[in-house]
């Protein structure tokens, strides 16, 4: 395969076709470094060398309703899991700037829920309104499925994005969840958009899926128009329904976010949860297709602390763009 004709079209927004995706993911061992190079190729063309960092805060942790089977906060998870209600505003402002002390480019506000209700929606927004006025950084939030007028709410209070993945392919998501509908999802995302915020939207590799769905999630977010897409990695968790899936390799993890990179050429493509689990020494290989991490540790599993991850970006010669400065 011409891993280079790939770049090549990928930079002018041509994405590979369908058996070429999946020759990306079935690159074997020996030609892994033309892959992550021509991957290279592109994020630089779009991003430079330059790296964005997010920070994740579980706002409200282990309560979710929902039965999504990879979630160690569903209602299903029987396995150990903080939980809490929703925090304070103050909380999510010291957050917020604890975020930025740690040189991210914005700060998540996540929640373990279906959907926000008025009172949870309502300090959210305080909360988005009182970081932007003190704080000044940017702020996405994660919240669930979104009903009609909420999306233009978070909007009117300063929100710059909202995140909702996908998490599978539409064939597969009936198989790790039953309480809502993939199109439930794809309805959300649009409704944040529709409403002038940034949509984050991406998914989890390593559930048991195929390479065709894992193909299908990069064609989907492409679809979606998704600013950002998180590119997760299965950590499985006790007492979930998907705790017994093997974990994919970390060549295979670095081949999914090069072909998220082929197929998404010029969104921000980021090496979400597990990265540290299942990419192991290879993890620093990721900023060659990415252009951003979350650091600090995720939801409900610990991550790099940020004085690591700063390190790790500064050693590959990469820079750290901090609050949305070119």
């Amino acid at each position: 395969m011409n891993w280079d004709a790939i770049a090549d079209r990928s930079i002018q927004d041509v994405p590979p076709g369908r058996e070429e995706a999946l020759a990306v993911l079935r690159a074997p061992g020996a030609e892994l470094p033309a892959v992550l190079t021509a991957a290279y190729r592109v994020r630089r063309h779009f991003h430079g060398n330059r790296v964005k960092i997010h920070v994740l805060l579980n706002a409200m942790s282990g309560l979710c309703s929902e039965d999504c089977g990879f979630c160690s906060q569903s209602r299903e998870a029987s396995g150990p899991v903080e939980k809490h209600r929703l925090l304070p505003v103050d909380a999510m402002v010291e957050a917020a700037r604890k975020a930025k002390e740690a040189k991210a480019w914005k700060f998540c506000i996540v929640t373990s829920t279906r959907g926000p209700n008025e009172r949870q929606l309502e300090a959210v927004c305080e909360a988005v309104r009182r970081i932007k006025a003190e704080v000044g950084i940017r702020v996405c939030a994660s919240l669930g499925i979104l009903e009609d007028g909420q999306a233009e709410r978070l909007k009117a209070s300063g929100l710059d994005r909202f995140n909702h993945n996908l998490e599978t392919s539409e064939r597969r998501f009936p198989e790790i969840c039953s309480t809502h509908a993939y199109d439930d999802r794809v309805r959300t995302v649009r409704a944040a958009q529709s409403a002038g915020l940034e949509a984050c939207s991406g998914g989890i590799i390593g559930m048991g899926e195929s390479d065709e769905d894992v193909v299908e999630m990069a064609f989907n977010a492409r679809a979606l128009g998704a600013t950002s897409v998180p590119v997760n990695f299965f950590d499985p968790r006790p007492g979930t329904s998907l705790a017994g899936c093997p974990p994919p390799s970390p060549a295979k993890c670095l081949l999914a976010l090069c072909l998220f990179r082929f197929v998404n050429p010029s969104r921000d493509i980021r090496a979400a949860g597990g990265r540290e689990k299942n990419l192991r020494s290879l993890q620093a290989l990721a900023l060659y297709p990415c252009n951003s991490i979350f650091t600090g540790g995720y939801l409900t599993t610990p991550g790099n602390r940020p004085n690591e991850d700063h390190q790790m970006i500064h050693d590959l010669g990469f820079v750290i763009e901090e609050d949305g400065s070119s």
